[in-house]
């Protein structure tokens, strides 16, 4: 089942300091101030903060969720398809990309919910 905008909203918004703005006119959002996820355009892809030296593992096993294009090949990102992803991959890859850039407190706050 694909999934939604409305989805990644409330996935990423359940993360503390997540805040949702607009990136490129499209949804975004921010931990600290620094992007994290954004709808790219209206192709269903999302930008997803990863580091780039594990992204083309990433692609190479899940190369019908995961790909990066030229533009992108330089940043710590890559497009995720939400009509290919599965809700653990989705959830998964939300909460790696907020790691990235949360405060250490900010990590162990949503570690110590249990």
């Amino acid at each position: 089942m694909p999934a939604s905008l409305q989805r990644v909203r409330e996935l990423a918004l359940a993360l503390p300091g997540v805040e949702e703005g607009v990136c490129f006119g499209t949804p975004a959002f921010y931990c600290r101030r620094k992007l994290m996820l954004r709808l790219r355009d209206e192709d269903g892809l999302l930008v997803v903060k990863y580091p780039r030296e594990q992204r083309e593992d990433l692609i190479a096993g899940q190369p019908d969720v995961f790909s990066v294009t030229e533009h992108y090949l330089n940043y710590p990102c890559v497009l995720l398809d939400l009509a290919a992803v599965d809700e653990p991959t989705l959830r998964r890859m939300i909460e790696g990309a907020w790691r990235m850039l949360a405060s250490r407190k900010q990590q162990a706050a949503w570690d110590a919910r249990g």
